[in-house]
């Protein structure tokens, strides 16, 4: 008699089991899944693109990464911004380093901006930029969109909000910005170089090499293998800790 009611209850914990279960396979599974549970999926940013939608049009060993701050370009393509200066092409993550640029006495030619929906780049001066959408900006609290035509700018300003300028008032609202947005990025870009020299310590192999830019210093540890399995976050503190030892 207790084998029989021990194999009923067996039997009746299975059931309930099968029961839970094709319930969840159904999408009803209700407050019994903890949100713990459930699958984390990221959130991607609106700026970014797969690496093969992206037009590089820099060379070098960085020249995935922005000059001035030292992003991965095509993290935030939809804000990249390309010049000549002194005849070389520089590619940028965001009018904010355009601005950087040109506040260290650098002459920019022939401007060019990344065209949200087609994803190609267009003349900075025949633009229609979005300042102040509810979508994040790069390297800014105001962000700064732009496009080949008024009319899609309208409409996205519309749908998130803005206001619809040419380059020379996006370049305007860059450089109001400026200060503070500065202020706002030195402050995260030292919690990030600490943080790079804990793992420069602890993951790299050690250098003596010293750095102008954060872009030379992510290339130099990519290519000479410096610090395996080190990216994306990772890499910008370490480059941004090597570049500011």
């Amino acid at each position: 008699m207790k084998k029989i009611l021990i194999t009923l209850l067996a039997m009746g914990a299975l059931l309930t089991l099968a029961n839970a279960e094709m319930k969840c396979a159904a999408g009803k599974c209700g407050a019994a899944m903890k949100s713990s549970d459930k699958p984390k999926t990221m959130t991607k940013m609106f700026q970014a693109v797969p690496k093969g939608q992206a037009t590089l049009l820099q060379k070098g060993d960085a020249k995935i990464f922005c000059p001035e701050c030292g992003m991965t370009l095509p993290m935030f393509y939809k804000t990249n911004h390309v010049a000549t200066v002194d005849g070389k092409v520089k590619q940028y993550c965001s009018i904010h380093c355009v601005v950087e640029d040109m506040k260290k006495g650098s002459k920019l030619e022939d401007v060019k901006v990344v065209d949200v929906n087609s994803l190609k780049f267009i003349p900075a001066d025949k633009a229609f930029y979005v300042v102040g959408s509810s979508k994040k900006g790069t390297m800014t609290m105001i962000s700064k969109y732009a496009f080949a035509s008024k009319v899609n700018a309208e409409a996205f300003a519309k749908e998130n909000g803005g206001d619809v300028v040419d380059y020379k008032g996006a370049l305007k609202a860059a450089e109001a910005d400026f200060d503070k947005d500065s202020a706002m990025i030195a402050k995260k870009q030292k919690m990030m170089a600490d943080k790079g020299a804990m793992i420069y310590e602890k993951r790299c192999k050690k250098t003596d090499e010293q750095f102008e830019t954060v872009s030379a210093a992510k290339a130099f540890i990519l290519k000479n293998k410096l610090c395996e399995g080190v990216k994306g976050k990772e890499l910008q503190a370490v480059g941004l800790y090597l570049k500011n030892r």
